[in-house]
């Protein structure tokens, strides 16, 4: 035991020494836990900002401008005027994203009774904005229609009065999302790269048949990558957390970062083993890179880091379960959002857990024939 651990400590030193004379690697692992987290965290916007608007009152009444004058910054442009049969031609040419029209004798039917309609007009093709701008913009009319009627009455209120909390991220901030899940998906996507490269880069440079007449074994070698690239993953992950997303984009982290890494230490172990696997069918970088960039983008996508497990269709579902990186960003959320302990995300860690078995056995298999065919 003592023989194999010291093999693999030296195995993984060479494997530190190898990533540090690499410049592109250490280029790219830089990169992405630093610009790319800030730049995706504040470019990315879910929330509606500056969207263009105009408006067609055909009605020239108080309530029409009350509801032209609801529409302010930071979340629409200034409202411009356009007559109604222009309405087409400006969304086509994309010069508004929403265009409102109220129709003539708007208020007289308001008041007296008959239930009038207000048009609202959407460029669906800008999709988040679309649906967020609609509920904005729904709710704003609402609320002007419904204080003028009330002040034009009794000035009676609602029967009831409600009152919306938003646990986790108060000011519904989409920067509090992007910064962490960014992160999140970088781990992915560099636990993957670097191992599988890493393998690559033995076979290439002609050092794997260096290793070969030495005395190890395919798990040495295996573990000794695992754990060298996973130990510059976690230590550039947890940097990021502390000085890009908490200290820099202001971003609070509600959980225990050390659970986080205990949860990213059971995950790395997967993902590494799956860039083992991916490198064993690869023959050159090139075409290791082709391989891998098909995979990153299901685990990524179908993760729920971008969209919620729900909204999958069921067979998908159960199909991702199988993915260690849908276990990993609900235990990332959950701690690092939510705050939650080992009470609540041990079922996350139990899953990554027999999964990087199972990807560790696959990797075994598959490296011990790659090397047969080295001989």
């Amino acid at each position: 035991m003592s023989a194999f651990l010291g093999n693999t400590f030296r195995l993984g030193i060479k494997e530190l020494r190898s990533l540090l004379a690499d410049p592109v690697l250490l280029l790219l692992i830089v990169y992405a836990f630093t610009f790319a987290v800030y730049s995706v965290a504040t470019g990315v916007k879910f929330e509606v900002q500056n969207a263009s608007i105009a408006v067609v009152d055909e009605d020239q009444s108080e309530v029409a401008r009350r509801i032209r004058g609801a529409l302010l910054p930071p979340f629409f442009k200034e409202p411009v005027s356009i007559p109604f049969n222009e309405i087409d031609t400006a969304m086509d040419s994309g010069r508004f994203v929403f265009v409102i029209a109220i129709p003539p004798n708007f208020e007289k039917d308001l008041l007296a009774g008959r239930s009038p309609e207000i048009q609202l007009n959407i460029d669906a093709t800008a999709m988040t904005q679309a649906g967020n701008g609609a509920v904005y913009l729904q709710n704003i009319i609402s609320q002007e229609v419904t204080n003028f009627a009330q002040r034009r009455e009794d000035g009676s209120s609602l029967p009831i009065n409600l009152v919306v909390r938003a646990k986790f991220n108060p000011n519904l901030e989409s920067t509090w999302f992007t910064a962490v899940m960014q992160v999140i998906n970088n781990i992915t996507i560099l636990s993957v790269i670097l191992t599988g490269a890493a393998l690559i880069r033995e076979r290439e440079h002609g050092t794997v048949e260096h290793l070969l007449v030495m005395p190890v074994t395919p798990q040495e070698i295996m573990l000794a990558k695992i754990w060298a690239n996973g130990l510059v993953i976690v230590v550039a992950a947890v940097l990021s957390l502390l000085f890009v997303v908490q200290a820099f984009l202001q971003v609070p982290i509600a959980g225990s970062v050390a659970l986080f890494v205990v949860g990213a230490v059971f995950y790395l172990f997967s993902v590494t083993a799956l860039g083992i696997v991916l490198a064993t069918f690869a023959s050159s970088m090139p075409q290791f890179g082709l391989l891998v960039m098909p995979v990153l983008v299901i685990m990524n996508l179908l993760s729920g880091s971008t969209t919620p497990m729900e909204s999958m269709p069921i067979w998908l579902q159960w199909v991702m379960q199988l993915s260690p990186s849908t276990h990993f960003v609900a235990f990332s959320q959950a701690v690092l959002y939510r705050g939650a302990g080992l009470e609540i995300i041990w079922p996350s860690l139990v899953s990554m857990a027999a999964i990087s078995v199972a990807f560790f056995v696959l990797a075994h298999l598959r490296f011990r024939k790659a090397i047969a065919s080295y001989q």
